[in-house]
């Protein structure tokens, strides 16, 4: 069986994902495996029409596709994201379709569903007959339980391919409107006093709704604002995965991004990201915006800003794009709304957008930021753990910022509350005692709020 690995990794044989990849070709000789450095060489297959070709004929002659990679900011890098990309735009959707499909990635666990849920999406709409998915941590390939489960399910899925199972698609085909978006020519504006407000997109005319909707919304504020397109600035390339911005945020790059980022970003409190849906994400470009804004490492860069997204495309259709983009203001301590073209009409959208410049700037008046959901408590007990320990020595610019903000709370550190329970779960084991305190367990539950409500 011929089984052709698609390799995610801009580190291209250099990668931990690719030491995986070489564990399981040991385990299983009997099988050839051809790995295409997707990834790595993506200047290369963009502009050269020869390698491009010679790389679709690999993939038809494969009896298995393998998507393997990293997990990049919550999805795939923005280098094989351009890949995916390039698949849809030049029809080559054949070379894909009916072949069986398997993803795995390395990652510390950070909103790796979110890339296994895009790259299951993307097989579907490729036509492949997808088998899932092995995420594992990117240490798991040293410890003797995790190899074995990766033996495990690549001997299931070879199995599943070898014995030509049948697949059920489990992501319906995007359903794209019509709607041409015109906006009205009436349009309260918003004052929005000393509020810096810049909005950011990657309109490229290839999407006239969202060329629209930023047009209304840079006309909906009272004072200045900045409009700044990706395709514009000096971004030499994606995130490399190096790490070498681990020890003090500094980017190996010296092209424009960092500077674009300090100096617009930072100073605003009001930003707009204006992007189309391309496959099922936004395009390669926005992914590598956010992959190179990694040089602030596992730290909030834009903690307290009022984010609105503005998105031309079918974004309710696309769980994984909307969780994503949830998970990366709550993480980064933001507060977001999201507005679509998904409308009934020119009229609604004007609302939509009018309304979205008044709560913006509303938030930034107010400094209002939403209690954080799971996405930002779970995302940052796995930093917290993974930079005290494994990573501290690469990120340790991280490490200093989160011990100066004490953002190291682990629970043994609450010694009133290890104290409380030394005294009190041994207390427990005395039958009375436990069925007293429980019987009036709800009484005790909301005990402590009594002297904040009357204070209140």
């Amino acid at each position: 069986m011929k089984i052709v690995v698609l390799n995610g990794s801009p580190k291209g044989d250099v990668s931990v994902t690719m030491q995986y990849v070489a564990y399981i070709r040991k385990k299983f000789p009997e099988h050839s495996y051809e790995i295409l450095n997707i990834a790595h060489e993506i200047k290369k297959i963009e502009k050269d029409d020869t390698v491009w070709n010679k790389m679709l004929d690999t993939i038809r002659s494969a009896d298995m596709v393998l998507w393997a990679f990293p997990v990049y900011v919550m999805l795939v890098c923005s280098q094989y994201k351009r890949f995916i990309e390039l698949v849809f735009e030049r029809k080559a959707e054949d070379a894909f379709a009916g072949k069986y499909a398997a993803a795995l990635s390395t990652s510390i666990h950070f909103f790796d569903q979110t890339a296994h849920a895009y790259i299951h999406a993307i097989s579907d709409d490729l036509g492949m007959k997808y088998l899932g998915f092995y995420s594992a941590e990117m240490r798991d390939l040293l410890k003797d339980e995790e190899r074995r489960r990766l033996e495990k399910f690549a001997s299931l899925v070879f199995s599943a391919v070898q014995e030509k199972i049948p697949v059920q698609r489990e992501n319906a085909p995007l359903v794209r409107s019509s709607f041409a978006y015109v906006p009205g020519m009436e349009q309260k504006t918003v004052q929005a006093g000393t509020q810096k407000v810049v909005i950011v997109t990657d309109d490229d005319g290839s999407s006239p709704n969202l060329t629209a909707m930023t047009g209304r919304l840079r006309t909906g504020f009272s004072g200045p604002v900045d409009l700044i397109n990706l395709h514009g600035l000096d971004i030499r390339g994606g995130c490399l995965g190096c790490c070498q911005c681990g020890y003090d945020n500094t980017c190996v790059y010296t092209d424009g991004y960092i500077d674009f980022y300090k100096n617009w970003l930072v100073p605003a409190d009001i930003i707009l990201l204006a992007g189309s849906v391309h496959d099922r994400y936004l395009s390669s470009a926005w992914k590598q915006f956010f992959d190179r804004s990694f040089f602030k490492g596992h730290t909030p860069g834009l903690a307290g800003k009022q984010i609105g997204f503005v998105i031309a495309g079918p974004v309710s259709q696309i769980p994984c794009l909307k969780e994503a983009l949830a998970a990366w203001a709550d993480n980064g301590g933001c507060h977001a709304h999201l507005v679509t073209d998904e409308v009934q009409g020119s009229g609604d959208l004007d609302a939509l957008l009018d309304t979205l410049a008044g709560r913006l700037v509303e938030g930034a008046e107010t400094g209002y930021i939403p209690p954080h959901t799971f996405y930002a408590v779970g995302g940052h007990k796995i930093f917290r753990d993974n930079i005290c320990a494994g990573m501290r020595f690469v990120f340790q610019a991280d490490y200093r910022y989160y011990d100066e903000h004490g953002m190291f709370d682990f629970p043994r550190v609450d010694l009133k509350t290890r104290c409380m329970n030394a005294v009190l779960i041994p207390l427990t084991r005395i039958p009375g005692f436990r069925k007293k305190v429980f019987a009036d367990m709800k009484r005790h539950m909301i005990e402590p709020f009594g002297p904040v409500l009357r204070d209140a």
